[in-house]
């Protein structure tokens, strides 16, 4: 059976945020440790640096990357990361030492070294709303403060001018370093927001919403925390993680977790339109997904070794924690959440890739040796060049696949309109080719360009076989037409690129 899939450029959704496709660095695992940081590597810069990381995060072009945390976030204090004498801690969260080796000057010098700008976040946990202000007018107060010219004595003559904040980090769980009930972060947050503001009332705020919707509290919880934090806030903050969603690790199941994730998105948006109601507001709260991907805590089809064990090497800097090795079904997954976030664009206007480097990340380092792209790379890659504009409404018409999480089509879409142009993102989910027609509804279009990722699906990549799972241009129809037909190849992810006729 053909499948229709219907393109409309008059079908807009919203307008599509370079900052959705932002990412993540935590001071976790091989994140920041021999990860973007390795002085002793051959290719680290004079900062110990690795530069072909640098390439690797500079050819994504990344707009945001959030930092420190994450977990760790609720336990660090900011200031133990400037200046010259810094003391080494014991990390709660993960197990580990952190050396302070790196902290907010050394970060902010890589990211300013990518082309990322860095959304930096604030411990709810053990810090208070002082020491939140007080981060801002470090990094954003130009002079004539105790402060600020502590930083300028640290050798930062100009502000870092950070623009977007978060608001400490999943507070509702039990996990966290001094998590916080509904009420009681609500009420922290308010007041932190209201002081970093007074400080600099140009930035943006991001809130924590639920952590996941498995937390009994969800969706109440942001219900609670944005009745406190509305007038104050920009963003309600949501993060989500998909695996198999059982032993039986069937694979249909998995490659349709976008459904469950279009169902949290719209589930975390009508809440807050709730609170909208509820406090007579006129402003739209918009949605940063600041952590979203495939974590496997598991052992998967691929590979066995996801090194999840906090209790493995404790008290050591830069042990192997989450460190997953995807492969071309893991990309699919991905590449279905990145189709969600586009079908969301009214409302998702910022998000993190968790993470970057080495944990739950698509590059992947040898301590002394090698670089290699994981599969989640390239979905990642295709979005961030291609996802731009406005996100057109797709529909498709054909056969659906039963989950767990109910019905979903076997093709899978989501476009971009700019400037006569459309990027058509589709994901066959199948093991079978699927057809489908191209149905241009009000003008006649011409492709540009095709490029697929497919493969074996529990094929990945390493650094013994790089280039196993990557995209492959294929060449593309010049004839000018309303209607398309395409076939998507077994397990695949394709761009379509088409350009109206002039």
């Amino acid at each position: 059976m053909k499948n229709t899939v219907i393109i409309n450029k008059e079908f807009v959704l919203g307008a599509i945020e370079k900052d959705v496709w932002g990412s993540f660095i935590e001071h976790m695992g091989r994140a920041v440790y021999d990860g973007i940081y390795e002085p002793a590597h051959p290719l680290a810069d004079e900062q110990g640096f690795r530069k072909d990381v640098m390439d690797a995060v500079r050819a994504l072009h990344v707009p945001k990357v959030r930092y420190p945390g994450g977990n760790f976030l609720s336990g660090y204090d900011w200031r133990d990361g400037i200046g010259k004498d810094r003391p080494v801690r014991l990390d709660l969260a993960w197990g580990q030492l952190e050396t302070n080796e790196v902290g907010l000057h050394e970060f902010c010098g890589w990211a300013e070294k990518v082309g990322a700008e860095v959304m930096m976040s604030v411990n709810m946990g053990t810090g208070t709303p002082k020491d939140a202000a007080q981060l801002v007018e470090y990094c954003n107060h130009e002079k004539g403060t105790a402060i600020s010219d502590l930083r300028r004595r640290n050798g930062r003559e100009k502000p870092f001018g950070i623009k977007t904040w978060c608001i400490g980090n999943e507070m509702d769980g039990d996990w966290q370093i001094c998590a916080l009930t509904a009420e009681e972060y609500g009420r922290k947050a308010a007041e932190t927001a209201k002081m970093m503001r007074w400080v600099d009332k140009d930035i943006e705020l991001v809130v924590c919403g639920s952590s996941t919707p498995d937390q009994k509290t969800y969706p109440a919880w942001d219900r609670i925390v944005l009745q406190h934090t509305y007038d104050y806030v920009d963003y309600l903050s949501m993060h989500r993680y998909y695996t198999y969603p059982d032993d039986t690790q069937n694979v249909g199941d998995f490659l349709s977790s976008h459904t469950d994730f279009d169902a949290f998105i719209k589930t975390v948006a009508a809440t807050a339109d709730y609170v909208k109601g509820y406090k007579r507001s006129k402003k739209r709260m918009k949605i940063s997904v600041d952590e979203w991907n495939v974590w496997h805590t598991k052992p998967a089809p691929n590979r066995v070794d996801v090194h999840n064990d906090c209790d493995e090497a404790r008290w050591t800097v830069g042990a192997r924690r989450l460190e997953n090795i995807y492969d071309l079904a893991d990309a699919l997954t991905m590449a279905g959440m990145a189709c969600t976030l586009i079908n969301n664009a009214d409302r998702v206007k910022m998000g993190c890739l968790a993470q970057l480097v080495n944990v739950i990340a698509p590059i992947f380092t040898e301590v002394g040796g090698g670089m290699s792209k994981q599969t989640i790379y390239y979905p990642y890659a295709m979005a961030i060049a291609h996802a731009k504009g406005v996100a057109l409404r797709t529909v498709v018409c054909g056969e659906k696949m039963e989950s767990c999480y109910g019905d979903s089509e076997k093709v899978y879409t989501a476009c971009a309109y700019e400037d006569g142009t459309y990027a058509l993102f589709a994901i066959n989910k199948t093991a079978e080719e699927q057809i489908c027609d191209l149905d241009f509804q009000v003008t006649p279009v011409r492709m540009t360009e095709r490029t697929q990722l497919t493969g074996k699906l529990h094929d990945y990549n390493c650094l013994e076989a790089p280039e196993r799972i990557v995209p492959q241009k294929v060449a593309a129809e010049g004839k000018a037409e309303r209607l398309h037909t395409v076939r998507l190849p077994a397990y695949s992810f394709t761009l379509l690129c088409f350009a109206e006729e002039k």
